[in-house]
């Protein structure tokens, strides 16, 4: 296929657009910037929302797997909501111009307040507006893609292990803070207990998801398991060799974190081993 990955440039997008195109699919990248993307790519600098026909620029893509996203780490950020209208406006204007598959990338946020593992119908109340935002392109875009009858993925995120400076989880920022020299990092008791996955598991998943058609819907890329917080950052900063301690109780946690929430792998892991067949029989 070829493929359109918005958000190219990003932490997710490096990675992911690197494993779509060693799947032997042609990509178009596109973001503001794309000097951190894989040459392999076709790239494409823009404004995505600035564009008049998104379908015919970026060649007539077979899908799109939509990651552009401005502010991800700050979940009361108004550009959630000013943003949204504009994401809804492209992905209308992809599927109502004949494209194949809409792919986009979601988040365990979307769900709120929720304990224990989460299917693909697990009721949503996000407390965030990052949450309220994802949800609402969902529910949207979902409505778009079943009218055209075109294929609809929701790529569900979970929380990602990763050990570049160039994200913004708490590990980036570990990683980040150990490169500066720091020898203590301020944390929460790190109790809670979420579903952890590392940054090629996760690329690697999001790959496969966009490059077959059987299995669509919401789709969570997770590890399937949950783990403490705490444990999940020790033994991070020993992966890594990192001297930094955590110190415990600088922050509080946040009100609206689940105190121990996971994603259902079933959907990833079927499509993981057709994969893992489909080799096999080359």
């Amino acid at each position: 296929m070829k493929i359109l990955v918005t958000g190219a440039n990003g932490y997710l997008g490096q990675g992911i657009v690197r494993q779509i195109i060693e799947s032997s699919h042609t990509v178009i990248a596109t973001d503001f910037t794309t000097q951190y993307v894989d040459d392999r790519a076709i790239k494409k600098d823009c404004n995505l929302f600035e564009i008049e026909n998104p379908y015919e620029y970026f060649e007539k893509p077979e899908a799109v797997l939509h990651l552009a996203w401005r502010d991800g780490f700050i979940h009361y950020s108004d550009a959630h909501m000013t943003d949204l209208p504009q994401h809804y406006a492209f992905l209308k204007t992809m599927i109502t111009s004949g494209i194949h598959k809409i792919a986009v990338m979601g988040s365990m946020h979307e769900v709120g307040f929720f304990e224990g593992s989460v299917k693909a119908d697990t009721p949503c109340h996000p407390l965030s507006l990052y949450g309220i935002s994802k949800n609402a392109l969902r529910d949207s875009v979902q409505l778009l893609a079943q009218k055209q009858q075109i294929i609809f993925q929701w790529l569900r995120g979970y929380y990602i292990v990763g050990n570049s400076g160039f994200g913004c989880s708490v590990f980036s920022k570990i990683a980040e803070a150990a490169a500066e020299g720091k020898k203590g990092f301020p944390f929460t008791l790190g109790q809670n207990q979420y579903d952890f996955i590392d940054y090629e598991d996760f690329c690697h998943q999001v790959a496969a998801v966009v490059c077959q058609d059987k299995v669509d819907g919401i789709i969570n890329i997770c590890s399937g398991k949950p783990e403490k917080l705490a444990d999940r950052a020790e033994r991070f900063i020993k992966e890594n060799n990192y001297d930094i301690k955590l110190e415990y109780g600088a922050f509080p946690d946040r009100p609206y974190d689940s105190k121990a929430i996971w994603g259902d792998d079933s959907k990833v892991k079927q499509i993981l081993e057709s994969g893992k067949e489909y080799d096999k029989n080359q």
